[in-house]
């Protein structure tokens, strides 16, 4: 390991005594099956007079977080936000960067089929943005879960229960969920090599295909599926340090230069930048979902099996 290492494993060692992380995951009720990626609380410390905490979401679906302490600052391309308690993000292809200072945090992660029962808006109208949920139509109707989800008095029981009611409350069926589930399928499994292919095990035409997945996974079908395999190899990078990028890419890359273009337009920075900066928050947050939850970003949660007839 040269110096330049050494000296980039000495600030990560130095930035982990400066702070503590903690995140609990809560499982969803059985009647939400499929809805959500998780519901969890992350707890950040710092010490008193200390900066706040810097780094990068990767590409993700939809969430709502809701922020007790300090409020975040974050920025999706060119939407940003700042002083927010409730901050809605809608389904991304590029890296959010965020700043955080101590913190107890609910978030709420909406997989393609959450996003058809709990959202009146296109998908596609509200990918990669990030803003105040309580100003932004598409979220505003999850506002009322800021006065309990942001009390420092209540239990995370209190709270999770008060998701849970929220969440039954607003809850309605969708037309297209087979179609949904069958896209979603499709798109995690990794099995497909064109949109064609895709189309064809979701026994759906091209037409169909693209119509779902604006509405519902807010983007093209060949995006989201270049998008999965990206975060496929990204994972994998993540999770097993010391890992070098050729070890990690995805078999359906052709080459190291494909790899390369591609982190470049889901990350806008080459891999060995991102390597090269510390990720405080998402390696430890990534690794306590891979343990707890068995997937490690959103993207990787499959859909549930479908129900017996």
């Amino acid at each position: 390991m040269g110096d330049g290492d050494n000296q980039r494993a000495a600030r990560r060692f130095a930035s982990l005594q400066a702070y503590r992380l903690s995140a609990e995951f809560r499982e969803p009720p059985p009647e939400f099956a499929g809805c959500f990626t998780t519901f969890y609380h992350l707890t950040l410390d710092l010490p008193e007079g200390a900066a706040r905490v810097a780094d990068y979401l990767q590409p993700e679906w939809a969430n709502i977080r809701f922020f007790c302490g300090t409020a975040p600052e974050a920025e999706i391309a060119a939407s940003r936000v700042s002083g927010a308690r409730f901050v809605g993000t809608g389904p991304s292809a590029l890296p959010c960067r965020f700043a955080l200072g101590p913190v107890r945090m609910w978030g709420v992660g909406f997989l393609p089929l959450g996003w058809a029962r709990f959202f009146n808006a296109d998908a596609s109208a509200c990918a990669n943005i990030v803003c105040d949920g309580a100003a932004h139509p598409a979220f505003a109707h999850f506002a009322g879960l800021t006065e309990v989800l942001c009390d420092p008095e209540a239990t995370l029981d209190e709270q999770y229960d008060a998701i849970v009611a929220a969440m039954t409350a607003a809850m309605r069926r969708n037309r297209d969920e087979p179609r949904i589930a069958r896209v979603h399928a499709g798109l995690v499994s990794g099995d497909h090599a064109s949109v064609h292919d895709l189309a064809d095990a979701c026994a759906m035409s091209i037409r169909t295909l693209e119509r779902i997945c604006a509405r519902y996974f807010g983007f093209s079908p060949k995006l989201l599926m270049r998008r999965q395999r990206f975060m496929r190899s990204l994972t994998t990078f993540m999770l097993h340090r010391g890992t070098r990028w050729t070890e990690a890419m995805d078999a359906h890359y052709h080459d190291q230069a494909q790899f390369t273009r591609e982190f470049r337009e889901f990350m806008t920075m080459n891999p060995s930048e991102y390597a090269a900066l510390d990720h405080p928050i998402l390696t430890s947050f990534m690794e306590a979902r891979a343990r707890v939850w068995g997937s490690a970003a959103q993207t990787l949660d499959p859909p549930p099996p479908p129900t017996p007839r």
